[in-house]
C-alpha cells in the first residue's frame, strides 16, 4: 500500500504548472467569451465582437494571445481572418465545464473564494 508521501512524489510538477497556466488563460472572461463564440465555428473579428460585446481592439488582443498559445487558429479569407478553435477537444472541455456547472459544481456560483472578474 502506498503512503501519501509516495503519492505526492508522483505528481509531475511541470504537468501541474502547465495545466495551471492553461486554466489561468481560460479563466479570463474575455478569452473565455471568445472561445465560447468560436464553438459555433469559424468567425471573423467583427463577428466575434458582435457575439461577445467586446470592443474590436480588446477582441483582437485576446485573439492574438489565444493564437500565440495555440488555442485558436486563424485563416485568411479575402480581407478578413476567420478564427476557429485549434482543437475539437477545446469544445469538449467547454462542454464538460457546462455539465459540471449544472451538476457536481453547482456550488461554484455562490462560492465566495473566487471573484468574478470583469472582462479585460
Amino acid at each position: 500500500m502506498s503512503s501519501k508521501t509516495e503519492l505526492i512524489q508522483r505528481v509531475d510538477p511541470r504537468s501541474v504548472e502547465l495545466r495551471a497556466k492553461l486554466f489561468r488563460g481560460l479563466g479570463d472572461l474575455s478569452r473565455l467569451s471568445i472561445l465560447d463564440a468560436l464553438r459555433a465555428g469559424p468567425l471573423s473579428v467583427g463577428e466575434i465582437v458582435a457575439m461577445t460585446g467586446l470592443s474590436q481592439s480588446n477582441a483582437s488582443n485576446h485573439l492574438r494571445c489565444l493564437s500565440e498559445c495555440g488555442l485558436v487558429a486563424g485563416e485568411q479569407r479575402g480581407r478578413f481572418v476567420h478564427y476557429s478553435l485549434s482543437d475539437s477537444r477545446l469544445e469538449a472541455l467547454l462542454s464538460l465545464a457546462d455539465e459540471l456547472l449544472t451538476g457536481t459544481a453547482q456550488g461554484v456560483d455562490p462560492c465566495r473564494n473566487y471573484k468574478d472578474e470583469p472582462p479585460t
